[in-house]
């Protein structure tokens, strides 16, 4: 399994895209794609159009719902990584992944290497 990160999603709904072509190298070796309900959301601020959000909808399949535990995952990860203004929302669907034990896939590697320590691995 793999958990898409909103920007991940973004760049691989554009057709040609280096994100877009590993996103079907993915579908096609039959890996599991999700992604959290709090990156879903992020995602639907959009802008975006009716059909790319259907077509998201197929590609992320499964979404988890962000949990108390993984509540509480998020707010560990807050504090170690320094309580930084504006990270709470990666905490969270950081937390979402390492609850799975899923590999996370996203654009702004470096705002999630943070995490690496706790195990989580960025895509």
């Amino acid at each position: 399994m793999i958990h898409l990160d909103t920007s991940f999603l973004i760049r691989a709904l554009n057709v040609g895209t280096l994100e877009d072509c590993k996103l079907r190298e993915w579908i096609c070796a039959g890996e599991t794609l999700s992604m959290s309900t709090v990156a879903w959301a992020e995602f639907l601020c959009g802008p975006l159009d009716q059909s790319e959000i259907e077509l998201a909808a197929q590609i992320v399949g499964q979404q988890s719902a962000f949990t108390p535990d993984h509540a509480s995952i998020a707010a560990r990860l807050f504090n170690e990584s320094g309580r930084r203004r504006g990270s709470l929302l990666d905490c969270m669907i950081a937390a979402a992944a390492l609850a799975e034990g899923a590999p996370i896939a996203t654009m702004n590697v470096a705002d999630f290497r943070r995490f690496e320590d706790s195990g989580l691995t960025a895509v």
